[in-house]
């Protein structure tokens, strides 16, 4: 009798070492995404969106932030992105991030060795486009998403989705 008591403990002990693996792999998942969607967010708020000194606005438009370095043109920018940013891969609105963190590209296409898609749509706010601008991130693992691109862009498990108001400000 306490072999038996004591087997089914063993399994369920079992069974709740895997569930917490499952777990666990999980939420490291989701805490990388994270990671990544905060990086891309820093990344495109410290562009330029202001006023110069007499007072004219003035907005990045050309920093290529996809590029796995530095590239002050060739890019988009703070441009607002098409509407379809966050549903698909749309150039210059994308970048790729390998397993270590890296990012090695953007474009349409998905580099072999892509672990994480990171998309972000820059959008004016409609009470005040020419002063205020939503910016979206969404990150992904390199998967097909189904459904969850239609429409509203759902976050699935696993993914991070920040979003942030950005406003012009004096220099």
């Amino acid at each position: 009798m306490a072999t038996g008591i004591l087997a089914t403990a063993l399994i369920a002990l079992g069974q709740l070492f895997a569930v917490s693996t499952t777990a666990n792999t999980s939420s490291r998942s989701t805490t990388f995404a994270t990671i990544l969607a905060e990086q891309k967010m820093e990344e495109l708020r410290g562009l330029t969106w202001g006023f110069d000194s007499e007072g004219l606005p003035i907005t990045d438009t050309t920093t290529d932030t996809a590029s796995p370095v530095d590239a002050s043109t060739g890019g988009a920018g703070l441009t607002p992105s098409p509407d379809t940013a966050l549903q698909e891969n749309t150039d210059g609105y994308v970048d790729y991030v390998d397993m270590f963190g890296s990012k090695i590209g953007g474009g349409a296409s998905v580099p072999t060795n892509a672990a994480y898609t990171r998309r972000w749509s820059i959008e004016p706010l409609p009470t005040n486009p020419n002063n205020t601008i939503i910016v979206q991130v969404l990150v992904t693992r390199h998967r097909v998403r189904g459904s969850a691109d239609e429409g509203a862009v759902l976050r699935l498990p696993e993914e991070a989705r920040i979003i942030s108001v950005k406003t012009r400000k004096a220099q």
